[in-house]
């Protein structure tokens, strides 16, 4: 959850100083930890202190938040939400902020299936936030969180999002001018997970969501939070924002990561790749506050030092940054939302031509080489007419969006009871 942690940290400088584009200095002296770290923090640690059936979380989570949170009175606290740290009869306010979405991220970690992400949520959450918006905000990032530990791609995570929570019909470059500061979760929850599909690595995700503008630390906490699940944090960047926690704080990440191990980015061919380090014996979770940021730094080098990325780890994340380019390539004319209807029959026509490429070679090793034989229909499961393979396409060198469409109009009619329509939403030549 350390993600999270970072987030804030960066944000923080920019919060009551927005700024409107991705480039910008990541870590200076001029950060600090808000109430985002202090909170999310204090939830891991009620994780941890509640009973093995959660029955008492909500109640753990009162103590804790109270008690971690009344040393620091000055970190950016809401109104309500300083009355309700230091009441000694704190009750929800029928809040909707987005502070009930920054703090779950430790929920995503304990829970076993995604019903039980669901309901920690609810229950660390509805002590404060218990109005509909609030409760939604706040499980829309620990399932997003949840998805992307469980090995979700990004554009499955997306589509959960999309489907169950908040519709993500809309790109950063398309609300960046107009954007402006929200502390709800409806106007910015959405805002943060947004930077996250937009990224290509964590501190990608990280600027995406700094260049909106608006809340920044709390909208960048939320976007860190999810993209350190995905990518992992790299290790330079989690070696220096532990330097801006004091002990107290660094003793409560030490004590979750031991039991809970953060995720850690490793770059392979270009590619960013999230990797589980194993759970820590060694790591220094009291004492002298150098010692252990050092048994921190010590524990996530050795982690980088063994780490072998699987072939389907990479495999995956190579097939998502490539599709991203793609995307990125088409974005200027085309709406986000499109880019389906464009990429999906490309790669559909794409593969048409390899099976038929294939069944040719299987045929013409059957037949020692013979060339007619190899063009029989009952060799193929489909028919690609002459003009219409996707190297002819490759070869047009002008009005190429006519030689697409033509060429899948081509293979539709030739075979009118098996693709029939399968190109239709690619039916512009423009």
């Amino acid at each position: 959850m350390i993600g999270s942690i970072v987030g804030d940290i960066v944000g923080s400088r920019y919060e009551w100083d927005n700024i409107k584009t991705k480039e910008f200095d990541f870590l200076t002296h001029d950060c600090f930890f808000t109430d985002d770290s202090i909170m999310s923090l204090a939830i891991c640690e009620a994780l941890l202190s509640c009973s093995a059936d959660y029955s008492d979380l909500s109640q753990q989570a009162i103590n804790t938040m109270q008690q971690i949170g009344r040393p620091y009175p000055t970190s950016g606290y809401g109104s309500h939400f300083y009355q309700w740290i230091f009441s000694d009869a704190p009750k929800p306010y029928g809040s909707y902020g987005n502070g009930a979405a920054m703090r779950v991220s430790g929920c995503a970690y304990v829970a076993k299936t995604i019903d039980q992400v669901k309901e920690l949520s609810y229950a660390v959450t509805s002590v404060t936030h218990d109005h509909p918006e609030g409760i939604k905000g706040a499980e829309a990032v620990s399932v997003a969180i949840f998805l992307a530990l469980n090995g979700k791609n990004i554009l499955e995570i997306r589509d959960y999002i999309d489907n169950n929570y908040y519709r993500m019909d809309f790109s950063l470059e398309s609300i960046r001018a107009d954007y402006s500061f929200d502390v709800t979760c409806q106007g910015s929850v959405p805002q943060a997970l947004a930077a996250f599909f937009e990224s290509i690595s964590f501190e990608d995700a990280i600027r995406n969501a700094i260049s909106l503008g608006g809340d920044s630390d709390t909208i960048a906490a939320i976007t860190g939070s999810v993209a350190e699940a995905y990518y992992g944090v790299p290790n330079h960047i989690r070696k220096h924002v532990l330097t801006f926690l004091d002990k107290r704080l660094l003793s409560l990440l030490n004590k979750f990561e031991k039991k809970y191990p953060p995720r850690i980015e490793k770059v392979e061919d270009g590619n960013s790749i999230g990797i589980p380090s194993p759970k820590s014996s060694g790591r220094k979770t009291k004492g002298n506050r150098e010692k252990m940021i050092l048994s921190a730094f010590d524990e996530v080098d050795e982690v980088l030092g063994n780490s072998i990325a699987t072939v389907e780890e990479t495999t995956s994340q190579k097939l998502y940054a490539h599709l991203f380019e793609a995307c990125n390539i088409l974005r200027g004319p085309i709406n986000q939302d499109e880019f389906k209807s464009y990429v999906t029959p490309l790669l559909f026509f794409k593969r048409l031509s390899d099976v038929y490429d294939e069944e040719t070679i299987a045929a013409l090793n059957r037949s020692g080489g013979d060339e007619e034989y190899a063009s029989f229909p009952e060799n193929h499961s489909f028919d690609i007419p002459e003009g219409c393979h996707w190297q002819d396409v490759r070869e047009a060198s002008e009005n190429v969006g006519v030689s697409i469409v033509t060429a899948m109009n081509g293979i539709e009619r030739a075979n009118p009871d098996t693709l029939s329509g399968v190109f239709s939403s690619f039916d512009d030549a423009n």
